[in-house]
């Protein structure tokens, strides 16, 4: 055990997106600033987003942003506003990180680099005075309803006059995201919403294991609620098979949507969103035709990946080895369909070890808005995943980790 005691003025726990912000912006102010992290490299979660390219922001207004917001829109209206995308462009410019913005208006460094945006938010707290202390959070003293210390796993005690908790949340714990800011919250008697995955694979029945690695772009996704029959999401972009389900970007907004349990959802896939059914019948007479006397196995690899040729057809009730001038009408019809929708059926969500962001965690009835401190704890502020907020995919829920990041480390000046 450590007997060390360290004094600061604040205590940011996590050096994520949410607390390198909050760490940098209260040490501009003058204060002294321990930025708290479990692991030997900040940011970890930040270098693997976006698949090593991290999807900084959103490049849209605030009013637009919070219409993506899932869970808490309104809460984060003051924050988003007060340090929208534009100013989270201009912060990572300005040291020294070009950005561009793609499709759907997502932000990317210039660079493709995860790592050059970790780099900035470390130089960021590092510059503006802040102390990274290599630690883990355990538990909070708590004296006369205020955190007077925070007390870590090796027997540090770090005395403080405030503490920030940016912990991040459940999903990817490999990066140091194991819940640990639940238990500080519900120590300092905080209500926690249930912790839920979002932005995750789908586990479906059938799986297709043979497609697995497969991946299909430009398609469409439509999701459908069997129940009511309405369609709730519908997209274009990019899917992938794997042994147990589906991933990919439109997997993990579709799974976003999902408020009630999967297997209550229908997913349809457009194979050939550019054509619609007849022009698409036309196209399946023409590769027919092409390949006379063949099997219809071996017919079709102009319309479709090798991999998914075999499930289509035994979808349709064709035989491989039936020859192409053997298909009736019906069939033919039965196959423009199947390659207009596709049908896939979650029964459930894979492990929140796997979701990119996790859904729920501290009440935002228990957080006042502009400054994300604490209703029940005065020197006590939250930031990040561990709040219940969450947004759909496109650089969304990052801006929230840096706005309220930068709200509690202003709050502290």
């Amino acid at each position: 055990m450590n007997n060390q005691t360290l004094n600061f003025d604040v205590v940011v726990i996590g050096a994520g997106a949410a607390g390198c912000v909050a760490a940098g912006t209260a040490a501009l102010y003058g204060k002294t600033v321990c930025l708290l992290e479990r692991n030997d490299r900040p940011a970890r979660k930040v270098g693997i987003t976006g698949k090593g390219r991290c999807n900084v922001t959103n490049n849209c207004p605030p009013a637009e942003f919070i219409t993506n917001v899932r869970e808490g829109g309104r809460f984060l209206q003051s924050v988003l506003y007060r340090f929208p995308p534009e100013y989270v462009m201009n912060f990572f410019e300005e040291q020294g990180v070009p950005l561009k913005t793609e499709r759907g208006n997502r932000v990317f460094p210039v660079s493709d680099k995860a790592i050059d945006i970790v780099d900035a938010l470390v130089r960021y707290a590092k510059r503006s005075g802040a102390k990274i202390i290599k630690g883990r959070a355990l538990s909070f003293d708590m004296t006369d309803g205020y955190v007077s210390a925070v007390i870590c796993q090796d027997g540090t005690r770090i005395n403080c006059g405030s503490v920030i908790v940016a912990t991040g949340g459940l999903s990817y714990p490999a990066t140091g995201s194991t819940g640990d800011g639940y238990a500080l919250a519900l120590q300092a008697g905080h209500t926690l919403i249930t912790p839920r995955p979002t932005l995750v694979p789908l586990i479906t029945k059938p799986a297709y294991p043979d497609l697995s690695g497969l991946s299909l772009k430009n398609v469409r996704l439509s999701m459908t609620d069997t129940d009511s029959g309405k369609t709730l999401f519908s997209d274009m972009g990019e899917l992938l098979f794997t042994h147990f389900g589906v991933s990919g970007p439109l997997i993990l907004t579709a799974s976003g949507s999902m408020s009630k349990a999967p297997d209550r959802y229908r997913l349809d896939l457009d194979l050939k969103p550019g054509l619609d059914r007849e022009m698409l019948d036309a196209r399946v007479l023409r590769d027919l035709k092409e390949f006379s006397g063949r099997k219809i196995v071996n017919s079709l690899g102009k319309l479709l990946p090798k991999a998914l040729i075999l499930p289509i057809i035994n979808l349709c009730d064709i035989s491989p080895d039936t020859k192409v001038d053997q298909i009736t009408r019906e069939q033919r019809l039965k196959l423009v369909e199947q390659l207009k929708c596709f049908s896939l059926y979650p029964t459930a969500f894979r492990s929140i070890d796997e979701a990119v962001v996790t859904a729920g965690g501290v009440s935002t009835k228990e957080l006042e808005p502009k400054t994300m401190r604490s209703k029940l704890v005065d020197n006590l502020y939250f930031a990040g995943e561990v709040i219940d907020c969450d947004a759909k995919t496109g650089g969304f829920n990052l801006q929230i980790a840096f706005s309220t990041g930068f709200a509690a480390g202003e709050a502290n000046q």
